[in-house]
């Protein structure tokens, strides 16, 4: 009998996924194991892999299209099998439609339509035209995402070579034209090379961008977290210049021994993580479905990391129980992995805390939104250089601000002041995080 392939759950936030690229074709012969699909989740781009043999009799979802969890993707089973009995039961009821939308390309040579009084209507620019990776009818063979990609860019299908199933263009090959015509280094985008002649545009022009799975799952869970968990912030001065002196002394002897240097992030990771185990009504959550908070053994800090499409958070996992080196090896690789999109779901689950730092932009202080289901996040800002009194004399000094934004619910006032007092003292201390 035909085995459907439903659009798994890849993430623990993940509603629906977009097909990115489809890796078989029909026809194909699989084996369980065996990678047929890209699927672009809310995290991560990820492969989509069978787990079952057979043949691929049909390829219900196109490139670009979103599927929800469980929706119909593709079908297997054996040469000649009768499916149309697995298909109407998909078809409406995932909400994924059952046949591929045609293609949409113009013949070469195709007369615009007339208007009836002999004048020819107008045509949208089709920058679709033969090529080696046209079929027998001349159509260029690209994927709806190709398509669409290329026409925003004002990129000529036919100058693209396809390196998808016989010469069909794909994501990858438009993404590939766009870096090769990006401005040259030292020219801002959409400034024009010296010396050239400025054309200027008739009127401003908007634009629509295509919002990811990323951005979507982003807007619905800060959104949902704002107005649902009680925010309040807490903000304190710290003295970080014993912190910044011992940074400089690991980093010196890590170069003499070719070993990884830290940042101060991972000092602030560390503090973090031994101030969750002195205050464990911190390291908690707020569970909804069962009316409970939940304080956990284990202290699992997340660390905001940009990439392109918005913001993930890898985990760094017992981060109390790490030494600094360890921890800044692990945040540089999972900070690589994410903007790579390599990322698996068990790098980004299963934090209990989490830190946002712009201090590498000069912001010196600002509040973060909670990442549920953690009940606190702290925000950390730039380093700066200041007079400040020390001893009844005024000296150089540098300084700090962190910002914790809490759950009331989980946190209260005095709880969540005691945990941010014990992290500045961490830090001004920073020999106390390694007895």
């Amino acid at each position: 009998m035909p085995i459907p392939v439903e659009m798994p759950k890849m993430s623990d936030t993940m509603e629906e996924g977009v097909l990115v690229a489809w890796l078989a074709e029909e026809g194909d012969a699989v084996s369980s194991g065996d990678i047929i699909a890209q699927v672009e989740t809310d995290k991560a781009t990820m492969d989509l892999e069978v787990y079952d043999d057979g043949v691929l009799l049909k390829k219900v979802i196109p490139e670009g299209a979103a599927v929800p969890i469980g929706g119909l993707i593709a079908v297997l089973g054996k040469a000649g099998e009768d499916i149309s009995g697995l298909l109407a039961g998909y078809d409406g009821a995932a909400g994924v439609p059952a046949e591929a939308p045609a293609a949409e390309t113009v013949a070469p040579d195709t007369p615009a339509p007339s208007t009836g009084d002999g004048a020819v209507q107008p045509t949208a620019p089709e920058v679709v035209s033969g090529t080696a990776s046209a079929g027998n009818d001349g159509r260029i063979k690209s994927s709806p995402l190709a398509r669409s990609l290329a026409k925003e860019h004002g990129i000529a299908l036919h100058q693209i070579a396809g390196s998808g199933p016989e010469g069909r263009i794909v994501k990858r090959d438009i993404e590939a034209a766009i870096r090769k015509h990006a401005p040259a280094p030292g020219v801002a985008p959409g400034y024009p090379v010296p010396g050239t002649m400025i054309e200027m545009p008739a009127e401003d022009v908007s634009e629509t961008v295509r919002i990811s799975q990323m951005r979507k799952t982003i807007a619905r869970r800060l959104s949902e977290s704002k107005f649902t968990s009680p925010h309040f912030y807490l903000t304190v001065d710290v003295d970080v210049e014993q912190a910044v002196a011992a940074r400089a002394r690991i980093n010196k002897q890590a170069e003499a021994a070719g070993g990884v240097k830290i940042s101060f992030n991972d000092l602030v990771t560390k503090a973090c993580a031994l101030a969750l185990r002195a205050h464990p009504a911190v390291n908690a959550s707020w569970i909804e479905q069962e009316g409970v908070i939940r304080q956990h053994g284990h202290a699992h800090v997340a660390v905001a990391v940009a990439i392109d499409d918005g913001l993930v958070t890898p985990v760094i996992r017992h981060a109390d129980r790490k030494g600094l080196t360890q921890i800044a090896t692990e945040t540089r690789e999972l900070a690589q992995r994410a903007r790579d999109r390599t990322l698996q779901p068990e790098d980004w689950e299963g934090s209990t805390f989490t830190t946002s730092n712009l201090g590498m932009y000069g912001v010196e202080e600002f509040t973060a939104i909670i990442n549920p289901p953690n009940a606190c996040i702290l925000a950390i800002g730039a380093i700066r250089d200041e007079a400040v009194v020390k001893e009844g004399a005024v000296v150089p000094g540098k300084r700090m601000k962190l910002t914790l934004s809490s759950d009331h619910r989980v946190v209260d006032g005095a709880v969540a002041a005691a945990f941010i007092g014990t992290v500045r003292s961490y830090l001004e201390e920073p020999l106390s995080m390694l007895l």
